[in-house]
């Protein structure tokens, strides 16, 4: 997944590249705000992200995923972040007709990372508004969330990777006029190979080599990409059910096939095709 949309000569651009949780989340700020200002909004999301995966990690026998795991702490001993996750991920269970599944690979192995690192990007974000920036995007691997504008008269526009083709690009995101919220979030085999699983079966998923959702709430896309990736041949079915809410999504199948929801379907512009510059 890449975020284009190269700013005039005369916008300023602080951007900082952040290994953590298994990952590299990278940090692209665009206000003509002070240093100073974005530099420690840029140092507290940094700290954030290393907390949420010390919190989240299930590589981190102390971290509080691996206690539950383990039956050494229950959901009441956890922190408030930890139960807001807890219960997100039993929302998207409920509205995804249990596709999205913490669960998935058997009892008592929860593990939330199909949500944390979309939820953790959406962190990101709303911190770094806290500090006042308003043009920026934050992209960790499959998951993008921008806000406002790279460069005045000019909007974000995010690439989404072909899995039959990587690097290529299948296609792009172009954020809606007026530079609302944009989240893009993909689930595919092409980077960590066949992770996600099958909930009913406990089996590698089947039938999809990626699945993107496109709306406005990046912890609700990274959700169902998983569940449309887990639900295989259903997965675009299951996703029908996200056009009522503004959302847009595309899915390559393993025999190569792409099918997108129609167009309309979200504020933004969804393009399947060749990808030109800038």
């Amino acid at each position: 997944m890449t975020a284009t949309g190269t700013p005039a000569a005369e916008t300023p651009r602080q951007l900082h590249v952040e290994p953590v949780m298994g990952t590299v989340v990278s940090i692209d700020v665009r206000d003509a705000a002070p240093a100073g200002t974005v530099q420690a909004a840029v140092a507290a999301v940094v700290a954030d992200l290393h907390a949420v995966d010390r919190d989240f990690s299930t590589y981190r026998p102390g971290s509080w995923v691996s206690r539950l795991q383990a039956g050494a702490v229950t959901a009441a001993d956890c922190p408030a972040q930890v139960r807001e996750v807890l219960g997100l991920c039993a929302r998207y269970r409920d509205d995804t007709g249990g596709w999205f599944d913490p669960a998935y690979a058997g009892p008592g192995r929860w593990d939330p990372t199909a949500l944390v690192k979309g939820w953790a990007v959406a962190r990101a974000v709303a911190l770094l508004a806290a500090y006042g920036l308003r043009d920026l995007c934050v992209t960790a691997g499959g998951d993008v969330l921008a806000l406002g504008r790279p460069a005045p008269g000019r909007a974000w526009r995010i690439g989404v990777t072909d899995p039959r083709r990587p690097p290529g690009l299948l296609g792009s995101v172009t954020a809606p006029p007026g530079g609302g919220a944009l989240a893009v979030a993909t689930s595919g085999v092409q980077e960590r190979g066949e992770h996600v699983l099958d909930p009913r079966t406990h089996r590698a998923a089947a039938g999809l080599l990626s699945a993107t959702v496109i709306g406005a709430d990046l912890t609700a896309a990274d959700a169902w990409a998983t569940a449309m990736l887990a639900a295989g041949p259903d997965g675009p079915a299951l996703a029908a059910r996200l056009l009522a809410s503004g959302c847009a999504w595309i899915t390559v199948a393993a025999d190569g096939s792409v099918r997108r929801s129609p167009p309309g379907a979200t504020p933004a512009e969804l393009r399947v095709g060749p990808v030109g510059g800038g």
